[in-house]
């Protein structure tokens, strides 16, 4: 069986942390993803996903995303059944995330970058030089 789901969009709301009964930190929040197809004359629809986060993922989303930062999530799609206030049986969806990742520029995002994360040095390798590397002149020296 496979339960994978992977959205990328805004966050519509600062994420809040908060912290169970039995001390694991846990935040929801919603991403705001449009909709990649609009029929003629109309405009793109967004979709709003509502998205949970447990743990030191929890953490990290807290502190680097806000309201309007653009966020990468991968997780899995879970239910909930529950009863409304006029009690009718209602079910929620939701994401549980398992990775975040940043997207766009910190510029876009308004979010600091992650100490030691993905992009950390994506500056330095874009600088560097060519010097240690040779042109390969025949192909026989590939294994494949």
């Amino acid at each position: 069986m496979l339960n994978s789901c992977v959205i990328m969009g805004r966050l519509t709301a600062d994420p809040e942390l908060r912290t169970t009964s039995s001390g694991l930190s846990v935040t929801s929040f919603t991403v705001a993803v449009d909709r990649s197809f609009a029929r003629p004359g109309e405009e793109k629809q967004t979709d709003f996903i509502p998205v949970t986060a447990w743990r030191t993922t929890a953490d990290f989303v807290t502190k680097y995303f806000r309201k309007g930062s653009m966020i990468a999530v991968q997780g899995a799609l879970q239910t909930r059944k529950y009863e409304d206030n006029n009690g009718n049986k209602r079910t929620a969806f939701e994401i549980v995330a398992s990775n975040v990742s940043f997207c766009g520029s910190k510029a876009e995002s308004g979010a600091a970058p992650a100490p030691g994360g993905a992009n950390a040095n994506a500056s330095s390798y874009a600088n560097a030089g060519t010097e240690d590397f040779s042109t390969v002149v025949e192909d026989d020296d590939f294994p494949f």
